[in-house]
């Protein structure tokens, strides 16, 4: 019997190197299931289902967009992380899901690095710091300027404890070394009515938001949120350079797989997923979502998740933001 097992063990060592590369060769055979973190109609969501109509196209298998909200994206996290590492069960994630939860929660039940394997950077766009068109301040300078004269008489809304949007603005607090007070609502949508209203004052924002609203005057843009000025907020300035160096508010929306994905499979997903972000008429409409086009390596899309991850684990042991 040993002798028999020392020749069957190189034939069996060979046979499972070559089954990955024989699974990815038929990959894919059956429907690809997309895990969206959110209900319907948000920019992950929207993403989502354009990338999934081409990839459908490409491939020629069902590409299912599931649609998975509540407690903060940890749910969907955990049912891809114990998914197949096959290919077909994908997870959409945004920055808070993969940089902001593990800073924020200590016993967080899924690792972003350990149980998943970046496949893409799919979008990003930067939040705008936007204001009350009553508020006496029409920059960043002369906002922290009237912040400062009024310790916490200016309040800004976010959708939320912990979110990118209330990061965004206690590190401008922080850095300012200002108090401002802050407003959470359930949502961006129930926030946005209370900015108009001026029931806050400041908030940060996706451009899409609140683009109707700056037009007709009701609201203003202050700053942007990316290092530089962006043509998705024409003329507006970078928070950064209003003299705050390393302030950075984007969020961006990527695919992860579950860890184990053989490379080839990886490989497969991230051509599949990138040609149809470049497509023509994907990339049209996403200025129009507040975000542009990524479509990274599996390699990049890591080395961006390492440094959001130190960004806001710094971020949130110096501010104290705490989720309730």
């Amino acid at each position: 019997m040993l002798g028999i097992a020392r020749y069957l063990a190189p034939v069996c060592l060979a046979m499972s190197a070559v089954a990955p590369c024989a699974m990815a060769q038929d990959f894919p055979n059956r429907p690809i299931r997309f895990v969206v973190p959110y209900q319907t109609g948000g920019l992950p969501d929207v993403m989502a289902r354009l990338v999934a109509q081409k990839v459908e196209a490409s491939t020629g298998q069902p590409v299912v967009v599931d649609n998975r909200s509540g407690a903060s994206g940890i749910l969907a996290a955990e049912y891809v992380a114990k998914s197949a590492p096959d290919g077909y069960t994908l997870f959409v994630a945004d920055i808070g899901h993969f940089a902001i939860n593990p800073a924020l929660y200590h016993n967080l039940s899924y690792d972003p690095n350990r149980d998943f394997t970046p496949v893409t950077t799919a979008v990003h766009g930067p939040l705008l710091l936007v204001a009350n068109s009553g508020l006496e301040a029409n920059s960043v300078p002369e906002l922290i300027a009237l912040a400062r004269a009024h310790p916490g008489k200016v309040n800004y809304g976010s959708p939320g404890n912990g979110s990118v949007h209330q990061l965004a603005m206690a590190r401008l607090s922080l850095q300012a070394n200002v108090k401002m007070v802050h407003i959470p609502y359930r949502s961006t949508a129930q926030a946005i009515p209370a900015l108009v209203a001026n029931d806050v004052q400041v908030m940060f924002v996706s451009p899409p938001s609140v683009n109707e609203f700056v037009k007709s005057g009701r609201l203003k843009v202050l700053g942007v949120g990316s290092p530089e000025p962006t043509p998705l907020a024409p003329g507006a300035p970078a928070v950064a350079a209003s003299g705050f160096p390393g302030f950075n508010a984007v969020t961006t929306v990527g695919f992860l797989a579950p860890a184990g994905t053989p490379a080839a499979v990886v490989g497969r997903l991230n051509e599949e997923i990138g040609r149809a972000l470049k497509a023509p008429d994907v990339m049209a409409k996403m200025p129009g979502m507040g975000v542009t086009v990524v479509a990274d390596s599996p390699q990049e899309f890591r080395k961006l998740m390492l440094a959001d991850q130190a960004y806001y684990r710094t971020l949130v042991e110096q501010t104290g933001v705490k989720v309730d």
